[in-house]
């Protein structure tokens, strides 16, 4: 006799002929852009140079010893040093402007957003090179200080770490405000409207509703900037003048000059780890911020 089929065991292919179909791409682009690479960068960190480069299949633990060098860890905390630097300025200043944002009129909010990513819209190559013009020393900003008699000679103000925190300031700032407005927005205004009630002032509703609620954005602005900021090779480049040596430089130098691939690839490994920690962090952070909502 026939063993008839409960609904749910009918109805099991289709549920996963269903995942299949909204997984599917997804899990494929991840596969074919992110672990495959990630794959081939790990295997490369465990083998050698070529004598005239390239990546020679011998197995070896050579390219770590050499990321412990005083030499590269001194470049890696110039880098985050620079990258944190970056971060809290990115933290200060688009914390207020996300703030504003969500008090604007509804009808407004959008326009604003539209103007915080325009910089996206154009080429990053261009707005490097647009703070030279604006940064050399015959550029808008020295003559404008000489038309106000505050200097007599030109000033140039590039080929230093302060100009380099300043290209990727502007490159990243829209990566920290856009978190921050969205975890702002979330906020209910209820809260504080019952802060108010209880007798507190504004700026303690602020300091004790508003920003402790808006740190998972804080964290996400965070990681957004300081990632970026630390592997970022073109800015330190262009408005450093070479000045400022960063692990982006360096992993370019390794790939591209150097050719030495699996140091390029170790390099590389150390960037990866750190987002993973601070990944790791927010995490947690989100973790406890909902256990305590």
């Amino acid at each position: 006799m026939t063993k008839r089929l409960s609904k749910a065991d009918r109805s099991r292919p289709t549920r996963w002929v269903g995942r299949l179909l909204t997984l599917g791409p997804g899990g494929l682009y991840l596969t074919l852009f992110l672990a495959v690479p990630l794959a081939v960068i790990v295997t490369y960190s465990f083998m050698r140079r070529g004598t005239f480069g390239g990546v020679v299949y011998q197995p070896t633990l050579e390219n770590y010893r050499r990321a412990v060098d005083p030499l590269f860890l001194r470049i890696l905390w110039d880098s985050v040093r620079i990258g944190g630097l970056t971060t809290l300025l990115a933290l200060l200043i688009g914390y207020p402007a996300a703030f504003a944002i969500t008090k604007l009129p509804t009808r407004w909010r959008l326009p604003a957003l539209v103007a915080i990513v325009l910089p996206f819209w154009s080429n990053f190559l261009i707005r490097t090179y647009a703070w030279i013009v604006l940064l050399n020393r015959e550029g808008i900003l020295s003559k404008a200080l000489r038309a106000v008699g505050l200097t007599d000679e030109p000033v140039g103000f590039l080929y230093n770490r302060g100009s380099v925190v300043v290209g990727l300031l502007y490159a990243y700032l829209p990566l920290m405000i856009l978190p921050l407005y969205a975890a702002l927005d979330r906020i209910d205004p209820a809260l504080d409207e019952a802060s108010a009630d209880l007798g507190a002032k504004p700026w303690r509703t602020f300091i004790r509703v508003t920003v402790p609620l808006s740190l998972p954005g804080m964290t996400a602005g965070s990681i957004f900037v300081f990632v970026p900021s630390i592997g970022n090779f073109v800015v330190p480049e262009l408005l450093g003048g070479g000045q400022a040596v960063m692990v982006g430089n360096l992993i370019r130098d390794q790939f591209l000059r150097a050719r030495d691939w699996p140091f390029g690839a170790v390099l590389s490994l150390s960037i990866v780890g750190l987002m993973m920690i601070l990944l790791v962090v927010q995490a947690v952070q989100l973790k406890r911020t909902r256990a305590h909502a």
